[in-house]
């Protein structure tokens, strides 16, 4: 990475440029299973956002200090695998045991967070594009934003749409969701020319 690229312009990159979800297409699993509801999506969002903000620093981390001293990196898919398992592990019972109303919130989307591919991705991409640990730390926290924003944004007009009128049948369901998902995709397309991508 060029030294001279700042944190700040890192992050903004991840949220609009670079959006883990409209650009990649990773964690779209999740994106368009959640997205129907925004109180859901803001849920999960919001783990999603915590997850990778400790995961992509916890993984860069372990990837200098561990894996490259003892030339171990072809090992890497499957440590980032269990650092993040086990971080959203503690999470869950730490949330469990301190306050039982927020893991009642967040307790199905919990285990989601272990299985979506975006924040596998952003700690793949952090180490390929060779972000720095400050890097790497706005990176995870812009690519979780941009992640929430894409579902939030996708749950809000999915919410919309159910209370307009009806679709060809055709169109119902998966069709008209994976439409939508392409005109936001070109939509942030459009921050291209603003940001550059990092």
């Amino acid at each position: 990475m060029n030294e001279s690229v700042g944190w700040l312009a890192v992050f903004f990159s991840a949220v609009f440029t670079s959006n883990i979800l409209l650009t990649n297409y990773l964690g779209m699993c999740s994106f368009l299973a959640v997205s129907r509801e925004v109180k859901t999506s803001l849920g999960l969002g919001a783990a999603v956002i915590f997850v990778m903000a400790i995961t992509a620093p916890l993984n860069w981390l372990v990837n200098q200090y561990i894996l490259v001293p003892l030339d171990l990196e072809h090992l890497r898919f499957i440590v980032f695998i269990v650092v993040i398992a086990a971080f959203t592990q503690i999470v869950e019972m730490v949330i469990d045991r301190f306050s039982e109303s927020l893991y009642a919130a967040l307790g199905i989307f919990l285990p989601l967070i272990t299985v979506n591919c975006a924040i596998l991705g952003a700690s793949l991409l952090m180490i390929i594009r060779k972000y720095t640990l400050a890097a790497s730390f706005a990176y995870g926290v812009g690519s979780g934003v941009g992640w929430a924003l894409a579902i939030l944004a996708m749950a809000g007009i999915r919410q919309e749409r159910t209370n307009g009128s009806r679709l060809p049948r055709g169109l119902e369901g998966p069709g008209i969701t994976l439409i939508i998902a392409g005109l936001m995709a070109l939509a942030f397309i459009g921050f291209s020319g603003m940001l550059p991508a990092y």
